[in-house]
């Protein structure tokens, strides 16, 4: 065997090393991306299931309408970091700001995040809408830019999925409506 032809067959054993490292490098760089979207769904979901996220959702939901009649309400939203009162809108907003984010960046799974959130979102981006509008008076358009992103996928999810997601082919289980009868309006006799 000639010195030429081991040198060659040496440098070809030396790029089939190489290249096998780059693509279980891949591999792995994969597996770290899926594992971190996959704490980043985790937690998005635990603080949507928390308590206090639920209890600033309730006053953006039902107080926020009330307390924008006020002018002196709508003035202290353009004053950072806003009062103890105001401070659910910014925890909803921030989050949702924060998960847009993570799908734009594809960081969360687009598709997973609006068919798991996309009604979620919607409804809180529907609520803080008259709020958001009047802090963008001094913003301007970028305060929470990635909630109105997430909230602009989420209608088009909702608008392209109007039965649901439920996969085709696959029946749904019986579902009896038990108390059907019972709620329903009584009629009184004519």
């Amino acid at each position: 065997m000639s010195l030429e032809l081991v040198t060659a067959l040496a440098s070809i054993g030396t790029f089939l090393v190489i290249a096998a490292t780059a693509a279980a490098a891949f591999v792995q760089l994969r597996h770290l991306s899926s594992s971190n979207s996959i704490s980043a769904l985790t937690e998005s979901r635990e603080v949507l299931e928390s308590a206090e996220f639920a209890a600033a959702q309730r006053v953006v939901a039902f107080e926020l309408p009330e307390l924008l009649k006020d002018p002196a309400v709508r003035q202290r939203l353009n004053i950072s970091p806003v009062d103890e009162q105001l401070r659910p809108i910014v925890v909803v907003g921030n989050f949702f700001e924060s998960l847009g984010s993570f799908i734009r960046h594809g960081i969360i799974d687009k598709e997973v995040a609006v068919s798991l959130w996309s009604d979620v979102v919607l409804r809180n981006w529907e609520n803080l809408g008259p709020a958001l509008a009047i802090m963008r008076r001094v913003s301007g358009p970028v305060l929470w830019d990635q909630f109105e992103y997430l909230a602009r996928v989420s209608q088009e999810w909702i608008d392209a999925h109007e039965q649901g997601d439920y996969p085709t082919g696959v029946a749904h289980l019986p579902l009896k409506d038990v108390w059907l009868e019972a709620d329903q309006p009584k009629t009184s006799p004519s």
